[in-house]
């Protein structure tokens, strides 16, 4: 069993009225910053700090809850897929709604290659359709406002051009959609229990797996250098090679329901959470031994991501607070 970190208080983020369904760091930018979004159910999604949790900023827009938030990498943009049928593409830096992105049916998931101020962003969700629009060729919002806190950010005049990768294959809602560090793949995740590695110069499944029990979280860890894909199912936490479509690392089984699982690599850790309790687990990566449970969300947890340092990591709750976790030996952050 490897060195326990310090136990440490939780820095908790209140502001949220509903239950937090995602969570997402941008990277690391400079002087060592970083920052996190949060979606929620209560339709507004928060910038904060992601150091210290401090609140940057509302996006206020949404008419229905929102399922995921997703930074860009250079945290310039945010993208959120929600309940009232619409992604919107927001300014991190002003909080006005640059491109609003109408459907036909519950945006779940949204993603952004990794690049600075990407030109394109994928979705997915009830229509059970993975989707790129091409923000390129929309026009701009209009608006006065430079407030992220300002409703009045206008949609674009035109829509924003899209197409759809595989029609038809989904065979149940998409919650999860991730880009690759290889820009030619994206990823899904849906509520048919099939994971998909979808080549998008041939517009089709390069991998596929499937998954036993019901879908939590699909997320891409990039904090080490080789990054894994972590998928929760079931009780089962499953670990893809994060370059090669479809080739499965590991599978863990836990005693537990697992509703959301992130990865540190580098540390042989994992972390989970899940619908029957209100516990965090930590977890060794390699004999599958559970070695910690952290204590302080009073309601399950649905959503978990690892800082883009490795030193600390965020859970989303029921219970409507982000919570920080120190994931390190050494003082960071507000813990000294």
């Amino acid at each position: 069993m490897g060195i326990k970190a310090t136990k440490a208080v939780p820095l908790t983020c209140h502001g949220h009225s509903r239950p937090i369904t995602h969570l997402s760091f941008s990277s690391t930018l400079e002087d060592d910053q970083y920052y996190l979004v949060s979606a929620c159910k209560d339709n507004n999604p928060m910038l904060r700090d992601g150091v210290t949790g401090d609140w940057i900023g509302t996006f206020l827009g949404h008419k229905g809850a929102v399922w995921q938030a997703r930074l860009s990498s250079d945290a310039s943009l945010a993208a959120t897929g929600s309940a009232d049928f619409s992604a919107k593409i927001w300014d991190t830096h002003t909080g006005v709604c640059l491109h609003d992105l109408t459907h036909a049916h519950i945006v779940r998931a949204v993603a952004f290659p990794s690049q600075p101020r990407p030109q394109l962003v994928a979705t997915g969700g009830f229509e059970k359709k993975l989707r790129i629009f091409d923000l390129s060729r929309s026009s701009t919002a209009n608006s006065t406002s430079s407030s992220p806190t300002s409703p009045n950010g206008a949609g674009p005049s035109s829509p924003t051009p899209s197409y759809e990768i595989g029609p038809g294959v989904h065979g149940g809602p998409i919650k999860s959609v991730i880009w690759s560090i290889d820009l030619n793949i994206l990823i899904t995740a849906a509520d048919d229990k099939e994971v998909r590695w979808w080549d998008l110069r041939a517009r089709s499944p390069a991998a596929t797996f499937e998954l036993e029990g019901p879908l939590g979280t699909c997320e891409l860890d990039s904090i080490s250098s080789t990054p894994s894909l972590s998928v929760a199912a079931g009780k089962s936490a499953y670990f893809f090679s994060g370059t090669q479509p479809g080739q499965l690392l590991k599978r863990i089984t836990t005693a537990k329901d697992i509703t959301a699982v992130a990865l540190h690599a580098e540390q042989r850790k994992f972390v989970t959470g899940g619908a029957g309790d209100t516990w965090v687990r930590v977890y060794d990566f390699d004999d599958g031994s559970e070695l910690e449970v952290q204590k302080g969300h009073h309601g399950p947890i649905w959503t978990i991501s690892f800082s883009p340092d490795g030193k600390l990591y965020a859970t989303g709750s029921e219970d409507g607070t982000v919570k920080l976790w120190k994931f390190c030996s050494d003082p960071y952050g507000l813990w000294r």
